[in-house]
C-alpha cells in the first residue's frame, strides 16, 4: 500500500475520539496511538555518518541527518522485501538498503537501485513529522502535528541543557506516567512536597493538548520552591522552577517503544548567566540529581500498578479531568503499513 493510499484511510482522516462513559484506552487499543509527540533518541545519536534504528508505536523507525544535517525519522523496512534499513548504511546523504542497495533520500522516497527497473511509485517510506528540541529527536504519531513543543521562559541560546537516559524500560505507556502530573494527591505523599494552601484544581490551565498549573510549596529537602508544572501531549512532563531561590528547567518525555513500553529521559537546564561553565554544570548535576530521585519514586510504583482509574474521590478533581482529556485525544496510527 502506498502512502497516499493510507492517506485516504479511516486511521489518517479521521482520528478517533473515545465517548466519556469509555475507558481511558491504552496505547494500540484497537491498532491506534495518541497522536502526540513522542522523543525517539538523543540529538546525538543522529548523524549523516550512521542510520540507526528504533522500535516506535508497534513496529520499527530509523534516524538519520541528510546532508543539510536535519535529522529525520522513517519508517525502518524496505518497501522492496522488507530488510531493516538501520542495518544499511549512508551514501552521500542518503539511506541504503544492506539487501539491494535501493535509496531513499530525505523525501523517504527511493532515489535509486543499482538496476535499470524503473522506480516504482510506492517505493518510498513513511516520513514522520520530526523535530529536535531539549537535545532529542522528536517524531509525531501523524502527518499533521496539531500541537508543538513548549519553550521554556528564556530562549534556548541562553541555556545550558543536560540530558540523560533513565535506565531501563518501564512496563507502562506514557500517558499513564503523566498521569502523575494531575495527581495532586501523590505530589503530597508520595514524593513528600507540601503544596501551600488547598490543591489548586481551580488554576489548572488547559488546552486540547496540554495541562498546567502552579503552586508554591516546601520540597522534601526543606527548601521552598515554587513550581510551574504540565503535561504536553500524552508522552511529556514540563517544569520550570524557582528551587531555593534558583531557578531551573526539567522536562521529562517519555518515549513510546512499543504498548506498554516507554523510555524515560531526564533534560534539566540553567540560565548561562547563572555563573562559571563548573558552577552550572555541579548545579545541574544537583538538579539531574533531586529530580531523579522524584522520579524514582514514580518508577518504583510503576513497575508493578495494575493501572486503572477507579474509585476517585473530590481530591481527585484535576486527575479525573485528566482522563477525559485523555478519552478525547485524537488516535490514529498512518504508518501502520509501513513500520510493521
Amino acid at each position: 500500500m502506498s502512502l497516499d493510499d493510507v492517506s485516504k484511510s479511516r486511521r489518517l482522516d479521521q482520528p478517533v475520539k473515545r465517548p466519556l462513559s469509555q475507558p481511558v484506552p491504552f496505547e494500540g487499543e484497537d491498532g491506534l496511538f495518541t497522536q502526540s509527540w513522542y522523543p525517539i533518541c538523543l540529538s546525538s545519536a543522529a548523524t549523516s555518518s550512521f542510520v540507526r534504528g528504533f522500535d516506535f508505536l508497534d513496529g520499527r523507525v530509523i534516524v538519520f541527518r541528510d546532508k543539510d544535517g536535519k535529522a529525520h525519522v522513517m519508517s525502518a523496512y524496505c518497501p522492496h522485501l522488507g530488510a531493516d534499513l538501520s542495518v544499511g548504511d549512508m551514501v552521500d546523504g542518503q539511506v541504503r538498503c544492506v539487501f539491494h542497495h535501493w535509496r531513499y533520500g530525505a523525501d523517504g522516497r527511493c532515489s535509486g537501485m543499482p538496476s535499470s527497473d524503473p522506480i516504482p511509485p510506492t517505493a518510498r517510506l513513511f516520513e514522520f513529522p520530526t523535530c529536535e528540541k531539549y537535545g532529542l529527536v522528536w517524531a509525531y504519531n501523524g502527518t499533521d502535528p496539531h500541537y508543538q513543543l513548549p519553550d521554556f521562559p528564556y530562549p534556548d541560546d541562553e541555556l545550558v541543557f543536560k540530558i540523560k537516559t533513565f535506565g531501563e524500560e518501564i512496563p507502562t505507556d506514557p500517558w499513564i506516567l503523566c498521569a502523575n502530573t494531575p495527581d495532586m494527591q501523590h505530589i503530597r505523599y508520595l514524593h513528600g512536597i507540601v503544596i501551600n494552601g488547598d490543591n489548586p484544581h481551580d488554576a489548572v490551565e488547559w488546552t486540547d493538548h496540554s495541562m498546567f498549573y502552579e503552586f508554591e510549596g516546601t520540597h522534601v529537602t526543606g527548601d521552598p520552591v515554587n513550581h510551574r508544572i504540565g503535561i504536553v501531549g500524552t508522552s511529556m512532563y514540563f517544569q520550570s522552577t524557582n528551587f531555593a531561590g534558583r531557578w531551573f528547567g526539567f522536562v521529562s518525555p517519555f518515549s513510546l517503544n512499543r504498548p506498554s513500553r516507554s523510555t524515560v529521559f531526564i533534560v534539566v537546564c540553567a540560565r548561562k548567566d547563572m555563573g562559571t561553565p563548573e558552577e552550572i554544570d555541579e548545579y545541574l548535576e544537583f538538579v539531574a540529581e533531586l529530580e531523579t530521585r522524584v522520579v524514582l519514586d514514580d518508577l518504583v510504583n510503576m513497575q508493578t500498578i495494575h493501572f486503572k482509574p477507579g474509585t476517585l474521590t473530590r481530591s481527585d478533581k484535576t486527575l479525573a479531568r485528566f482522563f477525559d482529556y485523555m478519552r478525547d485525544f485524537p488516535r490514529a496510527h498512518p504508518s501502520a503499513d509501513f513500520i510493521r
